[in-house]
């Protein structure tokens, strides 16, 4: 097993500056990686408690470097059969919402690693998982003792995507998925194959993107189903009672009816796929009573490889299972109409149907939607909420319907979704009796509330919004006011106008508040520190400008500590982001706010502060394609005219020296980057991380880009920076984790854009992080990747010889 760094480079390149095993950054960076993490909060459902849950710092590598299984789209840690990835939280706090109690939970194991948590339906306990080096258990706490209670030992299996166990609606059961009972050894592997591994195509398109971490023989099959198999079980909170419930299987869905008596589950069924995740592998769909006796089979759902391409494609049968939330038993889905196919000519795409408790007999045919369905917000016998969207046009429709009428829908909201400024924000909701989630209306049933972050042309403006159900006119409550960002988490009483919000500005850090909005009063729930003390009295400020072709556009500009404008020009770092747009309107909006306080992750650009850069933080970088034209088709001169513009605005700001920026990007970002050197003579070096270089290698679509590659062959060409790397002539720190499933972006891609370079004698170097995926995890990792990128920027950015000037090929093939 390898632990050290491979860092790859070029000789005849002065891109040479150590690869001696994991190296440090400067003090000051590195304080800021091993900075306290900011805790996650959680408020259930009556809005009465909230739980904090604390954070531990970065993993170490050795922690990243526990066995794993990557089996049919999954990551598997074998010794705990639980997910080897996953973000935990180690202490939780208890603290009322009303009132002044706090206490810590307490009997807990040291260091627990937490995860999976979620509210009892009454909002009195919680429930979540702690993962030990065997396995994983489950556990409770109630929040009138705050004492944790170990339920189950170290059997939950965790393997599958989704939480491994559910709440009844009383509160007092939970069924939960368990490694199966006496599963007998890991199936071991043939030293001699028993024949080829065979996949056959029978004329049926099949145009799947690249899907990573797939099974690829029988053996894979055999681990799959050994880690993937579970035995539900019935499990008394109170008295700690376990007992058997329903068939073992691959349970992939559990989820109980609102009123207790019934559960549904989807059990994956074989044929597997070696070209598709397990989440398109055959489902059978079974409601179950509350003793796991089988009630009925819904569907029988077979194998999705076939589905056809384009963002609103979807497989054949039922999909999008759920039970409505304020029934006692009544299951909802969807199913497409229109063959899964959006290229097919249809008034009708899907439609929703329903079946009742005791699930004898026929579905029941609910509303037809002419936009492929989203989701439902339940209310009650005569509103419920549907969403609805189409990718092609970028249309969003929310629409009103009374259950069980299927000519009831009435739309409210008909928008784009890339039109941030008209997002009328989402619907609250309520817990009911069944510990459910319901619209939130007034005592009159007449009206719904409404919170957003109120995107605008001024920045973001969050509110809380009353809606008139009948004449659908809305109403402010409350809205955000300066010096402050305040973001509404949960409306707790409408009556009283009381909301949990957070509240953070330029110089405080985010912290939780009950906010009386009839009054304007607010009481601070929770007092967390500015973590990072180091960047204190440093603020961001909103750049707005314009490109070439009159696009409004905007950046974040943060300033090292102290800096004034007699100090002169900058060294820059800009570190951005492309996104598409079918709208120049919506490209132009403004996203953020200016009063938002200053924010720190591993792939933030921020910690070169502290070393004496400008940084200037998700520049836009809009690909605006209108009507027939696809933003793609023109997508390297518009990230040209975007970088110019950027450039330009810090320059006559007398912010930046123009020969000291420096581009960087993450995944998109890094493909961005290596497009940018290649064709544009505007950036010192470049650092791209976690990046796609070569789109041949992703043919059947790659982000917003639906068509393949032999549909637009000169786009994929176009904008494929492997194929202009000989243009490539800026010194390029290439990053990228050696277990990166992210779809596309593959290691190879880095390995493969590297050894162009250097073939072509260009100036580059490649890091390839152990055990990383395509965010990056351990502590020794990230440490080493803000080294990498300190070393860049300070040789060939910051201290960038006078003499040092290239010359570039434009996008426009002009000298």
């Amino acid at each position: 097993m390898r632990y050290l760094m491979i860092c790859t480079f070029v000789l005849a390149s002065v891109l040479a500056y150590g690869q001696n095993g994991y190296q440090v950054p400067p003090k000051e960076i590195a304080d800021l990686v091993n900075a306290p993490q900011t805790p996650s909060v959680s408020v259930n459902g009556a809005g009465d408690w909230m739980v904090v849950m604390e954070r531990p710092g970065y993993i170490s590598i050795e922690e990243l470097a526990q066995p794993e299984l990557r089996l049919a789209g999954l990551r598997i840690n074998p010794r705990t059969n639980g997910p080897s990835r996953g973000a935990a939280f180690n202490g939780l706090i208890i603290r009322s919402v009303q009132g002044d109690k706090e206490y810590r939970v307490k009997g807990l194991p040291a260091d627990p690693v937490i995860q999976n948590l979620t509210w009892s339906p009454n909002g009195q306990m919680i429930a979540f998982t702690i993962t030990k080096s065997n396995g994983l258990q489950l556990w409770t706490a109630d929040f009138a003792s705050g004492q944790a209670r170990q339920q189950t030992d170290a059997i939950i299996n965790d393997a599958l995507n989704g939480t491994p166990y559910q709440w009844f609606s009383d509160s007092k059961r939970i069924v939960y998925r368990s490694v199966l009972p006496g599963r007998g050894d890991v199936p071991v592997e043939a030293v001699v194959p028993s024949g080829p591994t065979i996949q056959e195509t029978t004329g049926r398109k099949a145009p799947v993107r690249t899907y990573q971490d797939l099974l690829q023989n029988a053996y894979d099959e055999e681990l799959f189903t050994y880690y993937a198999s579970g035995q539900l079980y019935m499990l008394n909170v109170e008295s700690g009672s376990k007992s058997a419930f329903s068939e073992p299987g691959i349970i992939r869905q559990i989820s109980t009816s609102p009123d207790g008596n019934y559960v549904f589950a989807t059990y994956v069924k074989k044929p597997f796929s070696y070209i598709v995740p397990y989440s398109r592998f055959p489902l059978e769909a079974r409601i179950l009573n509350n003793e796991g006796a089988l009630v009925s089979t819904i569907a029988d759902i077979p194998l999705a490889e076939d589905i056809p391409k384009g963002f609103g494609a979807v497989r054949l049968g039922p999909r999008s299972f759920s039970w409505r939330n304020d029934t006692p038993a009544t299951l909802y889905w969807t199913e497409a109409q229109d063959g899964g196919d959006p290229s097919k000519k249809t008034d009708v795409r899907d439609k929703l149907y329903y079946l009742e408790a005791p699930f004898k007999g026929d579905k029941k045919a609910d509303i037809s939607l002419p936009l492929r369905y989203a989701g439902v917000s339940w209310g009650n016998d005569n509103l419920a909420i549907a969403y609805s969207f189409w990718f092609n046009t970028r249309q969003s429709v929310t629409s009103s319907f009374q259950p069980g009428n299927a000519g009831s829908t009435k739309v409210l909201f008909d928008r784009s979704f890339e039109d941030r400024y008209s997002d009328p924000g989402g619907f609250e909701t309520v817990t009911n009796q069944y510990g459910r989630s319901v619209l939130m209306m007034d005592k009159s049933n007449s009206k719904l509330y409404l919170t957003g972050l109120g995107a605008s042309p001024k920045g973001n403006i969050p509110f809380i919004r009353e809606f008139d159900i009948a004449t659908q006119e809305t109403k402010n409550l409350w809205v955000s006011e300066s010096p402050y960002y305040e973001i509404p988490i949960k409306i707790i009483d409408a009556d009283k106008k009381l909301a949990v919000i957070r509240r953070e500005s330029k110089a405080m850090s985010p912290n939780y508040f009950l906010k009386d909005y009839r009054r304007n009063k607010t009481t601070a729930l929770t007092n967390m520190d500015h973590p990072y003390p180091s960047l204190k009295g440093i603020e961001k400020q909103v750049i707005k400008y314009k490109r070439e072709d009159g696009l409004d556009l905007k950046g974040d500009l943060y300033l090292p500590k102290g800096y004034k404008k007699e100090d002169g020009p900058l060294p820059v770092v800009m570190w951005a982001y492309p996104r598409e747009f079918k709208s120049a309107k919506a490209a132009s909006q403004v996203t953020g706010s200016s009063y938002s306080f200053i924010r720190l992750n591993w792939g933030s650009p921020l910690y070169f502060l502290t070393r004496g850069y400008a940084v200037f933080d998700g520049p836009s970088m809009p690909v605006v394609g209108e009507e027939d034209e696809q933003p793609n088709d023109t997508f390297r001169q518009q990230l040209v005219w975007n970088a110019e513009a950027a450039i330009n605005t810090l320059v006559e700001m007398g912010i930046a020296d123009p020969r000291r920026i420096a581009i960087g990007g993450h995944s998109y970002g890094a493909f961005m980057t290596a497009n940018l050197l290649a064709h544009s003579d505007l950036f010192a070096a470049g650092i791209a991380r976690s990046g796609a270089y070569n789109r041949t290698l992703t043919p059947f679509g790659f982000q917003r880009e639906e068509r393949t590659y032999w549909e637009a062959p000169e786009v994929y060409y176009t904008m494929s920076p492997f194929m202009h790397a000989d243009k490539i002539n800026e010194p390029m720190l290439m990053i990228h984790g050696e277990a990166d499933n992210n779809s596309g972006t593959f290691p190879v891609q880095s390995k493969r854009m590297f050894a162009a370079i250097k073939g072509l004698g260009g100036q580059a170097r490649l890091v390839m992080l152990p055990h990383e995926s395509h965010g990056y995890r351990a502590k020794e990792s990230i440490l080493h990747m803000f080294w990498e990128m300190d070393q860049l920027l300070e040789t060939y950015v910051k201290n960038r010889p006078d003499d040092d000037m290239t010359e570039k090929v434009s996008p426009d093939g002009k000298e």
